[in-house]
């Protein structure tokens, strides 16, 4: 039953050709090379791209971002001894980019690979989405989950050290323990949010997203000539607000707090309330996104020298992540054989 879902997924996005085959490397180097992967790209190019040209640059930028799928044998070889921990993005990475942010949902193969993953290994969701966005979406009791990149956690129950700690019960009667570093900017971020939607109103397209400790602005249906304009009037605003600052996303810009703390803050909070000490050895993160500020979290795990960052990517982009996949069917075969993994090895 699950093999039929994951090939209804695979079907949907545009993998057909992949199906008559087998899930080992050669197929699935095939399918990246696909005549049809320029048609896949969500960005869109200023000027038209050969499709050689796009393979040609996406082959050499593998030689330094081996595919995780091709490599998986000999990450799992040096994963023997140690413990790991799952950490996932979620949009571009569980979930493909919609025009419509409020319908990105998981597929039900994607959803039981990732239950499956939590089966055998501690595994958390960061996502610049609100905490409670994220859950609605993914449904799983069985995963940690970050929102607002990492500005709203909820993790494992522990002793409260800090300020921004506090406990809380889940709809289980489970505890856990919520972090929000940010919360003194809520009332700013509320008034923002008014001042935002009034601003932009006349802008055909435009989505102003509540995410609770940051403001997204999604701009993938606004047209060309009125991106200008767009980003103008979020500027305007955003001058009114000093301790907040403006980062950008595909297709979104991102008003958050100007503290520091980031996804790379939230992974190293979430090891430590796990019991993975920075000095601890023998753990081994395993970090999947495909966003900039997912960079956050591989610089961290480059700092360690330890764990696998792993970038989402159908193009060639500067990153620190040590390994590449495709696209979320790519993250989903990878879930699947770790998953896979995790169960062999446990027995």
């Amino acid at each position: 039953m699950m093999r039929d879902n994951i090939e209804k997924l695979y079907q949907a996005l545009g993998f057909q050709r992949w199906l008559a085959k087998t899930h080992d490397t050669e197929s699935i180097s095939k399918a990246r090379h696909d005549k049809n992967a320029a048609k896949r790209i969500v960005r869109k190019p200023t000027a038209p791209i050969e499709p050689n040209v796009i393979d040609a640059n996406y082959t050499s930028w593998l030689n330094e971002h081996p595919s995780a799928l091709a490599s998986f044998k000999g990450m799992m070889s040096l994963a023997k001894g140690k413990r790991i921990v799952v950490f996932l993005d979620y949009d571009g990475t569980l979930s493909p980019i919609v025009n419509d942010p409020d319908s990105a949902f998981m597929s039900d193969p994607m959803r039981s690979a990732v239950r499956e993953v939590a089966r055998h290994f501690p595994t958390a969701i960061i996502s610049g989405r609100s905490r409670g966005k994220v859950y609605e979406f993914v449904k799983l009791d069985e995963v940690y989950y970050a929102g607002s990149h990492g500005m709203d956690i909820m993790g494992p129950p522990r002793l409260l050290k800090s300020k921004y700690q506090t406990k809380a019960l889940d709809e289980k009667g489970n505890e856990f323990t919520v972090f929000q570093p940010a919360q003194e900017f809520l009332p700013a971020i509320g008034k923002m949010l008014n001042e935002l939607e009034e601003e932009t109103k006349s802008i055909e397209g435009v989505m102003i997203e509540d995410n609770r400790f940051c403001i997204s602005v999604h701009y993938r249906q606004v047209q060309d000539e009125e991106y200008g304009m767009l980003e103008e009037k979020v500027q305007s605003v955003l001058t009114r607000y000093p301790r907040f600052h403006l980062t950008r996303g595909k297709m979104v810009l991102e008003i958050r707090p100007s503290i520091k703390w980031n996804k790379g803050n939230a992974l190293e909070y979430l090891l430590d309330t796990l019991g993975y000490a920075k000095n601890t050895e023998d753990v081994l993160p395993v970090y999947i996104g495909d966003d900039r500020t997912d960079e956050d979290a591989f610089k961290v795990l480059k700092g360690r020298g330890q764990g696998y960052p792993i970038i989402v990517s159908s193009t060639p982009r500067d990153t620190m992540a040590s390994y590449s996949l495709y696209d979320p069917s790519e993250v989903l075969s990878f879930l699947i054989r770790l998953a896979r993994w995790g169960g062999m090895s446990s027995q």
